[in-house]
Order: C-alpha cells, then sequence, then structure tokens
C-alpha cells in the first residue's frame, strides 16, 4: 500500500486539507469516500476528516491503481476541465454528457464540481467554488461557477432575476416548423411552476426537428417534459418516453449558448459551444445540419 512521511511543513493540517495538498489530482470527492470508508489510516488506526497530522508521521492509504494513477499525476478524464471563459470571481466550463455536477449516487468519485475544485487545488488556489446553473446528466454545455463567495452570491441572483440567456439546441420527435410559445405548470421542488419555452425550428427530417431553444423560466427538465406534453418528445429521452435510436448514443440536449452581462465589470459575456461530434453525426444521418 503506498504511504507517505508526513513533512514538517505539513504538520497541523487536517487529514482532509493535506491529502488534497499531496494529491492534487484527486477529485475532492473521492478523497472524502475514502475517509469515510476508513481506508486512510496511520500507525496508530483509522483517520477521521478532522485528525491533524503531525511531522514525522507516516500516513498510509489503500492499495488501488486509481489512487496510483491519481498520485502519480495521470489524473485522465477525472480532472479533465475545458474553460470556456474565466475572470476573478466567474469559471465556465464545458459539461460533457453523462458527466454530473454535483457528487451523488454513482458519482461520488467523479463529478464536474469536484473536477473544479481539483484543478484549484492544484494551481494552489483554496476558495469557495459552487455552480450557479446546472444541466442534466445527460445534456452537455455551457456551465457558470462561481469563485469565492461574492462571486457565487452575485451570479446566483443573476440567475434568479432571469437575467442569463440560455440557449439550447434539441431535436425532438416529429414535424414541426416555425416558431412556438409553450407555457405550461409543471411539478417543480414540490409545486406546480408555470414553464415558459420559446423554440424555432431549424430544419426538419421526416421523422424529427431540430429545434433552437430559449428559455425564459428554468425549472427542471422544463425543455423536456414542455415537449414530451406537446406530443414531440426529445430523441433518446428514455425519462419522458422519447424515441431512442440504436445509432444515437445519448439524450439529443446540448446548451448552445450563455449570454449576460458580468455583475462585477459590466462587460458582456457571451459563451458559445459547438454540438458534439457525436450528436453531429447523428445529424448528418438524418441529412440535417445547422
Amino acid at each position: 500500500m503506498p504511504d507517505f512521511v508526513v513533512t514538517p511543513e505539513e504538520a497541523g493540517l487536517t487529514i482532509e486539507a493535506w491529502l488534497q495538498k499531496r494529491i492534487p489530482a484527486a477529485p475532492a470527492g473521492y478523497l472524502n469516500q475514502l475517509l469515510k470508508k476508513g481506508k486512510v489510516s496511520n500507525r496508530r488506526g483509522k483517520l477521521t476528516h478532522d485528525a491533524l497530522v503531525s511531522a514525522g508521521e507516516t500516513i498510509v492509504l489503500p492499495d488501488s491503481q486509481r489512487l496510483q494513477e491519481l498520485i502519480q499525476g495521470g489524473a485522465g478524464d477525472c480532472t479533465a476541465v475545458e474553460i470556456l471563459f474565466e475572470s476573478r470571481e466567474i469559471l465556465i466550463v464545458n459539461k460533457p454528457a453523462g458527466l454530473a455536477i454535483h457528487s451523488s449516487k454513482g458519482h461520488e468519485g467523479d463529478n464536474l464540481t469536484d473536477r473544479i475544485k481539483a484543478l484549484l487545488v492544484s494551481r494552489g488556489e483554496q476558495f469557495q467554488v459552487a455552480p450557479v446553473q446546472r444541466l442534466d446528466l445527460e445534456t452537455s454545455g455551457p456551465v457558470i461557477f462561481g469563485k469565492g463567495k461574492k462571486g457565487c452570491a452575485e451570479l446566483g441572483k443573476l440567475l434568479m432575476e432571469g437575467k442569463v440567456k440560455k440557449t439550447y439546441l434539441a431535436l425532438v420527435s416529429g414535424k414541426l416548423s416555425g416558431s412556438g410559445h409553450l407555457v405550461s405548470d409543471i411539478p417543480s421542488k414540490g409545486k406546480e411552476k408555470t414553464a415558459e419555452t420559446l423554440y424555432h425550428c431549424l430544419g426538419s427530417a421526416p421523422k424529427a426537428s431540430l429545434l433552437e431553444i430559449d428559455l425564459l423560466t428554468g425549472r427542471q427538465h422544463q425543455i423536456r417534459r414542455q415537449l414530451a406534453d406537446a406530443g414531440h418528445p426529445l430523441l433518446g429521452d428514455k425519462r419522458y418516453h422519447g424515441p431512442c435510436p440504436k445509432e444515437l448514443p445519448r439524450l439529443f440536449l446540448h446548451c448552445r449558448r450563455l449570454l449576460f452581462r458580468n455583475p462585477f465589470s459590466g462587460e458582456q459575456i457571451d459563451v458559445q459551444t459547438q454540438l458534439p461530434d457525436e450528436l453531429t453525426a447523428y445529424l448528418a444521418s438524418l441529412k440535417l445540419k445547422l
């Protein structure tokens, strides 16, 4: 099993802080799980999160291939982060489909928030960071993180006031044309809340239509639920009974653009992302293109 000796400079750190310092490539959620499961110890026994390390003390870690890769700096996809925009208070990154934003069941070891925290630790930057806007697990596109308490608070306020324009691309079942405005009440945090969605059809195939969508409200699963209720579920959407062709590996929903005014500098921030390759390829198979 890998073991390390605590240096005099590290003495007095909590074991959690020490682990983050020694293995910066490891996601915080992964390290938290190691401690929670009692897999980190010294010669006297298992260590809890708030245990303080002492100079000369030997820390013993579990024998794990993944941990070895993280220790050697080969974190691979665990720390892969595509930065789209960054300032002192704001960080916008591109989230791939299939990556959760938060640590949750099945995603304790790798999620976007932990990747961001690991990135900042590797830079020697230690301050609060949190997502202020979310995407479903299967949805790709830009996600806004606040850096520091003030950054999180101001950006959260901006989202609550509806001052962030969010534009999506979705491929739905059936043939649509022109533009439309969907307004309906959908479940949100135990209540029924009004959801509003604008859409414009960019093109149609015999059994599918490509839509550009602007959200006027931000309810959970808003796009997926409203279009399914309208008789046009998204392709690849098992939850809302959309068609799932074998050639399409995921839900066809991508956040294309975020547009808002930086609350700290006043500048306009306009972040745009390309449709992922697997979705572009599927469009091509239908003879559709942007």
